[in-house]
């Protein structure tokens, strides 16, 4: 015990964490001491590292196929997990495998067996029937974010795979609703209960938005302005409202990204990079980014287009106001327009112009060589500050993928940075640096 607790020590050094929360030191104490545990806390309150932590404590070193694995709905989120994972150093292998990806990729990463796997269950399920790994060795499941696998479909896979793991020990639930139902196909017994949720979130201000204007977008660019240069997700019902929205952003220079389920794999996971890292303080989305998703704690979010239900309008509002920090949900709706019943008794918001989040002070810059190459942060901080010349205050965040990697940079010097790195060694590698 007293190795684990010096081990957990180091890996929370490592993250730059001073302290678990009282979440995460409650749930790792009851996935410890039981076999059933369900996980309620609010999106964004630490339940990966709650369920991480002990769930590396109790691997066996000496075991060489999969011990955990954990089903995530989204691939974001299973690229979410898996970054977490990397980034406490344990040194056991883990990997993810999920729907948009290279189904060789997948079989070439788990034919050298991870002591964890992550995945979508469509994507588990196909490898299982493949027999591409086997699952004897598996004694804990974690089902991270249930309800949403349910939610999108995933319920007849996640019955496959619970039938296929013959040895299975533990089970960990998790989920960010408020009084969710627990499936019965899951057979939970006494499972024991840390309900961090919230039936309501008390520091949250939801505000009301009047458009004199159907399309809302002048009324939107002042709302922007009134709120300041802060970051915040503006909220739509269709990508093809996003479309609309961004090219007018575009238009009144107004730098942000956009998140939906039509983009290709990567442009999304580069959105959520570049906002991430300060690239893009707003970020146009769907409901898509209301749950499961690493954004940093957000001022504001804004519902540019008002959500048709009302578990929507909560999950969209939970991404801000979180973790014991205050925030404001704006609704934007059209004086002609109605709102739905479970959108009722707000304060209208008379706008008050500040300053409009035009350009960005950072720039994205990729890096062509990650974690396989052997780089680590450290090195690619020494390749940008010494041979790039960067003062330490022109670096920015720096997230290291298993092939690539992406550094926020002051943008007043991106443009000579890459003359002095581009095309130069990173360690053993030959590395291409270019703004993203």
């Amino acid at each position: 015990m007293i190795d684990a607790i010096k081990n957990q020590e180091h890996i929370l050094q490592k993250m730059g964490i001073e302290k678990l929360n009282d979440m995460q030191e409650e749930a790792m104490q009851a996935i410890h001491a039981n076999h059933e545990i369900v996980l309620l806390s609010p999106t964004g309150s630490g339940k990966t590292l709650a369920f991480l932590l002990p769930v590396f404590a109790e691997l066996d070193p000496e075991e060489s196929e999969i011990q955990v694995l954990i089903l995530v709905p989204s691939r974001e989120l299973a690229i979410q997990i898996e970054q977490v994972a990397h980034e406490m150093g344990t040194g056991h292998k883990i990997n993810a495998v999920y729907g948009g990806r290279a189904g060789n990729k997948d079989k070439h990463d788990i034919k050298h067996r991870p002591a964890v796997l992550i995945g979508t269950p469509g994507r588990v399920a196909d490898h299982i029937r493949r027999e591409n790994f086997s699952t004897a060795k598996i004694r804990t499941l974690v089902l991270d974010e249930f309800d949403k696998s349910l939610e999108v479909g995933f319920e007849s896979e996640m019955v496959e795979i619970l039938a296929s793991i013959p040895k299975l020990e533990k089970k960990i639930l998790t989920s960010a609703t408020y009084r969710v139902e627990i499936p019965t196909f899951v057979e939970l017994h006494r499972p024991a209960f840390i309900d961090f949720s919230e039936e309501n979130t008390p520091k949250l201000d939801v505000k009301l938005v009047v458009s004199p204007e159907k399309d809302k977008l002048d009324t939107l660019v002042n709302l922007l302005g009134h709120i300041g240069k802060e970051p915040g997700i503006i909220f739509c019902n269709f990508k093809d409202t996003i479309a609309t929205v961004s090219d007018f952003l575009t238009e009144k220079g107004i730098a942000h990204g956009c998140f939906y389920g039509g983009l290709e794999q990567i442009d999304r996971e580069r959105a959520l990079i570049k906002f991430r890292n300060g690239t893009h303080q707003l970020i146009l989305a769907t409901d898509l980014a209301s749950r499961g998703l690493d954004i940093p704690d957000l001022t504001f979010i804004i519902h540019y287009q008002l959500p048709h239900h009302a578990a929507e309008f909560v999950h969209r509002n939970g991404r801000t106001a979180r973790m014991n920090k205050g925030g404001t949900a704006y609704v934007l709706k059209w004086r002609h327009e109605s709102l739905p019943h479970f959108i009722e008794g707000l304060e209208e918001v008379d706008l008050v112009l500040t300053d409009l989040p035009t350009t960005s002070d950072w720039t994205t810059v990729f890096i062509s060589g990650g974690r396989k190459d052997k780089i680590s942060k450290g090195d690619i901080v020494g390749l940008l500050c010494k041979q790039g010349k960067l003062d330490q205050t022109q670096l920015g965040a720096i997230e290291l993928k298993s092939d690539c990697a992406f550094v926020s940079v002051s943008s007043n010097a991106v443009e000579g940075l890459l003359e002095l790195v581009n095309n130069t060694k990173l360690k053993s590698k030959k590395v291409r640096v270019k703004v993203v």
